[in-house]
């Protein structure tokens, strides 16, 4: 299965505070490239909102990056190999953010962290705000949903198991509501916020 391979594309990292993830060298001097208007996701909240949560998002990681020191001084490998990922996810999430706020780019569809916990290994469906009953519309809240949870993650375990929610979710409606453009673009979008924050697409930043 795809999130199989997914869970297994995390390499052995750096221990250290300062240690750089991969996928995050890419960096916007000046204008960026346009991008069509159509496939620009245009936030419904206000520029002030986007700045606050990227001042509360680099205290965030400051505080991870002195858990990870703390963590480093115990010696446990587990912990040790968890604090990395995490504050690695959390890095490129403030680059999305930071983004937004410079160019309108990689803007996400909410600044809440949401409570997110799925069990990878159970039966159970996820447990989200909108109804899982597949037929048009409530796929379209789902599939917009599923975006919105995406793109908030903060900790390789949400972004991981997000990715298996959107693979199997997005199998349960019949054929012709899969193909629906609007709950697509959602799921496409969803995949692509995962993608970044995993490290498996360059995370743009905004030079200073």
């Amino acid at each position: 299965m795809r999130w199989l391979a997914l869970l297994l594309a995390f390499t052995a990292c750096k221990t250290g505070s300062e240690a750089k993830p991969a996928g995050d060298e890419l960096t916007v001097h000046g204008p960026v490239a346009p991008v069509p208007e159509e496939d620009v996701y245009k936030p419904a909240y206000e520029k002030a909102d986007l700045d606050k949560a990227v001042a509360s998002e680099r205290s965030a990681v400051s505080a991870a990056e002195q858990h990870l020191g703390e963590v480093e001084d115990k010696g446990d490998t587990d912990q040790l190999r968890t604090a990395i990922a995490d504050l690695a996810v959390r890095r490129r999430y403030l680059a999305a953010l930071e983004l937004c706020a410079g160019t309108g780019r990689a803007c996400p569809p909410r600044l809440d962290e949401p409570a997110w916990s799925y069990d990878i290994e159970g039966d159970a469906p996820p447990k989200l705000d909108a109804n899982l009953r597949f037929d048009l519309d409530s796929w379209r809240k789902v599939s917009a949903e599923l975006f919105g949870r995406a793109c908030a993650c903060r900790t390789l375990a949400c972004v991981d198991s997000m990715f298996v929610a959107i693979e199997r979710l997005e199998t349960r409606p019949m054929p012709d509501v899969q193909q629906d453009e609007q709950a697509v673009t959602s799921v496409t979008r969803a995949r692509e916020c995962l993608y970044r924050l995993r490290g498996l697409r360059d995370t743009p930043r905004v030079a200073e």
